[in-house]
């Protein structure tokens, strides 16, 4: 199936696979690609040098193009950027508006730049800016995201700019892809349901939590960082949603001592990042600090498979989703199931 974002990324299948931190690494991004459609690298969660040598190993993996995905708000933004450049990276994505000026150096080495978005103001400002492509992804999504569903903002996104729009946020098989063409959208891009696949590195406790999650048990707060987060419902969320000032701070503040030792982050550089995620909203201390370690809560859930002290990203998907086929099968199926669909509408016709 071809469309713009087949041709503008090089890949067989209109699907991205999205840029989980402590999710989406070589493994899980090599058997996206192998199968055809665009996995991206998280790489908000790694040093520079994890980075460097994720992408070796990708590449080791796959001859098919993939992407990288970055905070360009990150300190070390510039070097991530001129590693993805040198690494010969196919796609750029991020997960906040990038400058004007990270965009031109990525577009002046051949690389396409992909921004995520969750509102059509912020697709005007990167499409005016030089991106070749934006995802938009509707508050049916995993992780921060929004208010206005998928069902909404796509459209008004389509009619707003002219590049490729992908969609995200509720998509999970062939009759979603088939419905976001319909809206005007180049592709899907999925999170959870390649979370949910074989070739992902979650760990199997970690997964039969997702498996077993109805649509009711994935929710929205902001107790985790002051923002929006849509997350699987846990005793963890509970607590910190029971949680008074003074408790949640200890609780921060004690994570937050965990990921700074993981990261190599001084005290300072923590609260630096937790500050810049603020998007001008009033938060606690203590949200500031869960702002700056929430890497360390997914963590804990994604990599250790402690569900009891993490926190478990999700979009509303999860409650619909029953089994982790390979990254190959999920794709044949979904790309058969979007053949069909578009058959069955064709004949209805």
């Amino acid at each position: 199936m071809e469309t713009a974002l087949t041709r503008l990324a090089g890949v067989r299948h209109p699907i991205v696979q999205t840029g989980m931190g402590w999710v989406a690494g070589p493994r899980l991004v090599s058997a996206t690609a192998n199968a055809g459609a665009l996995g991206i690298l998280a790489s908000a969660t790694m040093t520079l040098d994890q980075l460097r040598t994720a992408i070796a190993e990708v590449r080791c993996r796959t001859d098919a193009p993939f992407g990288v995905n970055l905070r360009a708000d990150a300190a070390d933004a510039g070097d991530r950027v001129r590693l993805i450049i040198d690494g010969g990276v196919r796609v750029a994505s991020f997960a906040l508006a990038p400058s004007a000026e990270l965009i031109a150096e990525l577009k002046e080495a051949g690389v396409v730049v992909i921004p995520s978005v969750g509102a059509r103001r912020h697709a005007e400002k990167v499409a005016a800016w030089g991106a070749d492509a934006v995802i938009v992804q509707g508050g049916e999504g995993g992780g921060h995201t929004g208010e206005v569903a998928t069902s909404v903002l796509l459209p008004q996104v389509v009619d707003a700019v002219r590049i490729p729009v992908v969609a995200a946020g509720g998509f999970f098989d062939g009759r979603g892809l088939v419905a976001a063409l319909a809206y005007g959208a180049a592709g899907v891009a999925m999170g959870t349901r390649f979370l949910l696949t074989s070739d992902s590195t979650v760990p199997d406790a970690v997964k039969a939590r997702y498996l077993a999650a109805t649509v009711k048990d994935v929710t929205v707060t902001r107790a985790v960082d002051g923002l929006p987060h849509r997350m699987l419902r846990t005793d963890l969320v509970a607590a910190l949603e029971r949680s008074g000032r003074a408790r949640s701070l200890l609780h921060a503040i004690r994570r937050a001592a965990g990921f700074r030792k993981l990261s190599g982050l001084t005290w300072r550089q923590m609260i630096q990042d937790g500050l810049a995620l603020r998007h001008g909203k009033e938060l606690s201390w203590s949200q500031v600090l869960l702002a700056a370690n929430t890497p360390m809560l997914l963590r804990s859930a994604m990599v250790d498979g402690r569900t009891d002290l993490g926190v478990m990203a999700s979009g509303q998907v999860a409650g619909v989703i029953d089994d982790l086929p390979s990254c190959a099968e999920l794709l044949e199926r979904i790309m058969k199931e979007a053949e069909e669909t578009t058959a069955r509408l064709t004949t209805a016709r």
